[in-house]
């Protein structure tokens, strides 16, 4: 069996953990900052934040050449501390939370899948963390 990739992205927010907590698990708030960059958006979020929840949350880009489901079940939620969850393509993320002097540090860590470059997808899923960022602190 092939190796694994593993991918680990982490930026920090400044605003405690509730704020980012709520913001990162609100449908409402993913709605809002779940895209790599402003050509995409993120139509629809479900999210049954609890162990054996699941998630789904619609990524398109505006032009309407391309879109897909972002899904998964939940294996481990500790509130405020971290999400471990199975995407539906079996592969596996977990996103840790530390708060420090009123500053959150985010950092997932997930399995690249094989058709892109690992660079490559580091590169979508940091540009997606540093948009969260942007939306809690503004908020």
């Amino acid at each position: 069996m092939a190796q694994v990739t593993r991918i680990t992205v982490e930026t920090a927010a400044n605003a405690p953990v509730e704020k980012v907590w709520k913001a990162w698990n609100t449908p409402s708030d993913i709605m809002q900052w779940n895209t790599p960059d402003p050509s995409w958006h993120c139509p629809s979020s479900e999210n049954d934040l609890k162990t054996g929840g699941k998630f789904k949350n619609r990524m398109e880009a505006k032009d309407g050449s391309f879109g897909f489901d972002f899904e998964g079940i939940y294996d481990k939620v500790e509130l405020h501390k971290e999400i471990t969850y199975t995407m539906s393509d079996g592969r596996k993320a977990t996103t840790l939370f530390t708060e420090q002097n009123g500053k959150t540090n985010i950092e997932t860590t997930f399995d690249a899948e094989t058709e892109n470059e690992p660079e490559f997808q580091k590169q979508g899923w940091q540009a997606i963390l540093d948009n969260f960022v942007k939306y809690v602190e503004s908020k």
